[in-house]
């Protein structure tokens, strides 16, 4: 097993486990700023493992069980299994002293996240959550305007995402079936809950949700994509939402739903997620005491929008802001996100991820979850221990939100 306190400057040994989609992150391995080799990749199906040896070519060795893993040496292993079995996986490898990146969300239960902290804070074993969002250049352009006092104090943020993809993405495998991700406002929606918790400085005290499976349900046309991942199903061409083909036998996720929390101290945010929509992007209007911003588009040419004084409608910001860097979606943010993950494993370096706020996204999303099938009665957020959190919040550059 890998001693991360013995790592030095040394090449890393890194695994990655589960070779579906998002397993691609690895690629990016060797590619940071810190030296770092993929070694191993596992996944308990024979055609998962025929992926890996196409995707990451001889060099890689290629197994079958998680035991393999922790018998290899490892000092690092990328996590990319489906939701529901990421505290099954990470536990044993912290306890080996492995230190994982976990694909976000953390898990699918406030129980499953508690134990996963409960083991990084007791073995100190490295733990990381995939929230790349944080490295997205929109998100850090309007944290960066917020910071600086472009709208004031932050009071409100709306959140509308139009997953104009969902029935590609999210409506043909696994991600359809509420054993393996509770619901799309956990699974799908954590990467805003945790954007919007980072923008407002705190974190959801309170929820409420409303939502349905308004269309895909009514879908016939189903069918299995064993063996095969999103790309080799996806098309613009699958339109409209009633005509798709090949959907999950089992779908009891919800396609729309809605949540509006409540972040203590007079803070509020709401966030809205549809599957059926035509386009794909999301939206976030942040409002504070001086003005609010708003972004149109969330990649390179789009533009952040600032109004800072008081006038009638306009398109125009009062200030605008470009939307910076290269790519599209999380192709930028994902090297960003395992750069930092491979430096704190080598260096212990604090990271703008944080564990607590991972935390807190499951519980915002998970609980919302539950209030929605339970006709949008509120759900209170369990704090986190507050011992847990002291023992945690060193390795995060960013402060605890959790009261």
């Amino acid at each position: 097993m890998g001693d991360t306190s013995t790592i030095g400057t040394r090449t890393l040994r890194v695994g990655v486990i589960g070779i579906g989609q998002r397993a691609e992150i690895a690629q990016h391995v060797g590619s940071t700023d810190t030296a770092a080799r993929l070694v191993l990749a596992v996944d308990p199906t024979e055609v998962g493992r025929a992926r890996a040896a196409r995707s990451f070519g001889p060099d890689v060795q290629v197994a079958a069980d998680l035991g393999d893993a922790i018998a290899a040496d490892l000092d690092a292993a990328i996590v990319t299994t489906p939701d529901d079995t990421h505290a099954a996986i990470a536990i044993p490898l912290l306890e080996a002293g492995v230190a994982v990146y976990l694909e976000k969300p953390m898990a699918i239960t406030l129980e499953d996240c508690d134990r996963l902290l409960e083991t990084a804070a007791r073995t100190g074993t490295p733990l990381y959550v995939g929230h790349n969002m944080r490295h997205m250049s929109v998100v850090r352009q309007m944290k960066a305007l917020i910071d600086d006092g472009a709208i004031g104090e932050v009071k409100s943020i709306w959140c509308r995402h139009f997953v104009g993809n969902g029935g590609d993405f999210y409506f043909k495998d696994w991600h359809a079936e509420r054993r393996h991700v509770n619901s799309l406002l956990l699974q799908k929606a954590s990467h805003d809950l945790d954007v919007m918790h980072w923008l407002a400085g705190r974190s959801t005290k309170r929820v409420t949700a409303l939502g349905a499976l308004t269309v895909y349900g009514a879908v016939e046309d189903r069918g299995t994509h064993e063996g095969e991942v999103m790309p080799d199903w996806f098309s613009h061409d699958n339109w409209p939402p009633e005509a798709q083909t090949g959907l999950n036998p089992v779908i009891d996720v919800e396609d729309v739903s809605m949540m509006l929390m409540d972040l203590g101290d007079g803070v509020t945010a709401s966030y809205e997620q549809c599957h059926f929509t035509p386009d794909y992007w999301r939206n976030y209007t942040v409002i504070g005491t001086r003005g609010r911003l708003e972004n149109f588009g969330d990649t390179p040419g789009g533009v952040i929008r600032v109004w800072n004084r008081r006038h009638d409608w306009q398109l125009a910001g009062d200030v605008e802001v470009p939307i910076e860097g290269e790519g599209e979606g999380h192709e930028q943010a994902d090297v960003r996100t395992m750069g930092e993950f491979l430096r704190h494993v080598a260096t212990g370096a604090p990271t703008e991820v944080s564990l607590i706020a991972a935390r807190d996204a499951v519980a915002a999303g998970a609980l919302a979850a539950e209030s929605l099938r339970d006709g949008g009665t509120p759900r209170d957020v369990p704090p986190l221990a507050a011992d847990l959190i002291s023992r945690l919040e060193h390795r995060t550059a960013t402060p605890a939100t959790t009261s």
